[in-house]
């Protein structure tokens, strides 16, 4: 058991000096009185309310004393469970560049994306999953965890608005996004390490070319699988533009993607190269990614604390209650 206010447990320090003058104070007040022999008080009767006539005042205190426990808060100590289970450590390195808005899937890339990628990690809750978040720079969303309701409350942050509201640098940093997403797997112990790279474009910026974070993750022993979302070629509609009174400005852009790179990282890794152009291909790619190995490993479960005053708030008032009975019976004074 923990206390949360452990300090306010020094307040018992006080009952000690209380509880002493009591007994002085007792002694003191006591009457003197003189006779001729003390014959009849050596063979004193001893009956129950003598032997009680200090319960009274040790019943306060000790309700005093659960009082001062009660306002420590007493809690349980978190139960601790392991065991052992079946996953591998994936992270999710997704572009949320401005071109991810393009529509050519319902409705639009970035959500066709999320939505997917949401079905995944549903059907995998034993795995270590993480996300990345990449566009002109590249960011941790979530780090690995088992922990997959956490994991999900974090997925409307999933957006291109770190993009188009200049949260983040303007373009698209494949190779740091990649780079970011193998920081997290750089000292895994799992048989299967595996990022899962989506974008649509060209790399244009960062400090890491996407070949040299191909390297990387094959020193690392990680696994890439690539995707390259949206049409190969040609002209797709895209917002451009986002009015304050949530009106959007609608163009058709050509579509710029290098799958060449992307081929070429899934070859270095050992991973897959895959071109989503629809939604349903996008589905397709991931029940093929979902059929990855698994490894065991084990995970701690953590429960929650739990209050523990009840006990002694009950302790306290029963004190309370029967010193309140013996004064008022059995313990009663004359006026």
């Amino acid at each position: 058991m923990t206390f949360v206010n452990s300090e306010v447990l020094y307040l018992l320090l006080l009952l000690v000096p209380a509880i002493f003058w009591h007994f002085v104070k007792k002694r003191r007040g006591e009457a003197t009185l003189l006779l001729p022999t003390t014959e009849p008080f050596r063979r004193p009767v001893r009956t129950l309310r003598n032997q009680l006539i200090h319960l009274p005042y040790l019943l306060r205190w000790f309700a005093v004393a659960m009082l001062i426990v009660v306002m420590a808060r007493p809690q349980t100590r978190n139960a601790v469970s392991e065991k052992e289970t079946e996953g591998i450590d994936i992270v999710l390195a997704m572009d949320i560049s401005t071109s991810m808005l393009t529509r050519d899937l319902h409705p639009s890339r970035i959500d066709a994306a999320k939505d997917v990628a949401l079905d995944f990690v549903s059907q995998r809750p034993n795995d270590n999953i993480g996300i990345t978040l990449f566009g002109g720079e590249a960011f941790t969303l979530c780090p690995l965890t088992t922990d997959h309701t956490a994991l999900l409350s974090m997925w409307p942050q999933i957006t291109c608005a770190w993009a188009a509201q200049s949260l983040i640098a303007p373009g698209t940093a494949i190779g740091m996004g990649l780079t970011n997403a193998l920081s997290h797997l750089e000292h895994s112990k799992s048989k299967s390490k595996v990022v899962i790279l989506l974008t649509d474009g060209v790399n244009n910026t960062g400090e890491i070319s996407p070949m040299t974070a191909a390297e990387i993750a094959r020193e690392q022993g990680v696994c890439v699988y690539t995707i390259a979302v949206g049409a190969a070629s040609g002209k797709s509609a895209q917002t451009v533009a986002t009015l304050p009174d949530g009106e959007e400005y609608v163009a058709d852009v050509e579509n710029t993607s290098d799958p060449e790179t992307l081929k070429m990282i899934a070859q270095t890794t050992g991973g897959v190269f895959y071109q989503a152009e629809s939604n349903k291909k996008l589905q397709e790619i991931y029940r093929d990614i979902d059929k990855l190995e698994k490894t065991k490993f084990k995970v701690l479960h953590y429960d929650r604390r739990y209050e523990a005053y009840a006990p002694f708030a009950l302790a306290a008032l029963c004190a309370l209650v029967l010193e309140i009975l013996l004064r008022l019976t059995l313990l009663r004074r004359i006026p």
